[in-house]
């Protein structure tokens, strides 16, 4: 099967691809750990129209990773958004970056990561949020990333950590 990352935009096709791969991730990544209601009342309160505004928006970039015709990541790369008590003077672009777990390949990761790693390559550093059981926190740790602190995930508040990778030298 063809892997193939591209950059989306924020419109109903884009969204209902993002949506399709959240909503399967949040189901596998959370159905040990979370009561099924909590997740569907979760995604009931989703609203398209304010993604596609928040897509739409020039600091944000959106990259969905299809397996064939079928999207099976994505990684949004917001600019200019660091996380609390990130250092000053520094330009912080944050990365959500998922992949469904039974697409999960070295090949699905790489094709992602090249497409992220590019929309982001301006920022000083990129920082994101991950569960401390994801799967993919190896991969990132492996490309650079390192963890910065424990903290707590949204939506659920399960722990995770801020990890960051310096892109820049400045």
């Amino acid at each position: 099967m063809e892997i193939i990352s591209k950059f989306t935009i924020g419109s109903d096709e884009g969204v209902d691809d993002l949506f399709t791969v959240i909503k399967s991730s949040l189901h596998s990544t959370y159905k040990e750990l979370i009561p099924e209601e909590e997740i569907k009342q979760y995604i009931e309160d989703w609203d398209p129209r304010k993604m596609i505004n928040e897509l739409n928006n020039l600091s944000n970039q959106l990259i969905i990773t299809y397996s064939g015709q079928k999207p099976v990541g994505y990684g949004i790369v917001k600019s200019g958004s660091g996380y609390p008590g990130s250092p000053e003077g520094k330009r912080f672009t944050e990365l959500n970056f998922v992949i469904l777990k039974e697409y999960d390949t070295p090949e699905t990761r790489e094709s992602l990561w090249k497409k992220c790693k590019a929309a982001a390559s301006f920022t000083d550093i990129i920082w994101t949020n991950i569960l401390t059981e994801d799967p993919l926190l190896e991969f990132l740790k492996e490309l650079g990333f390192a963890i910065k602190e424990n903290t707590k995930t949204t939506p659920f508040q399960l722990p995770s950590y801020i990890i960051e990778m310096q892109v820049s030298k400045n």
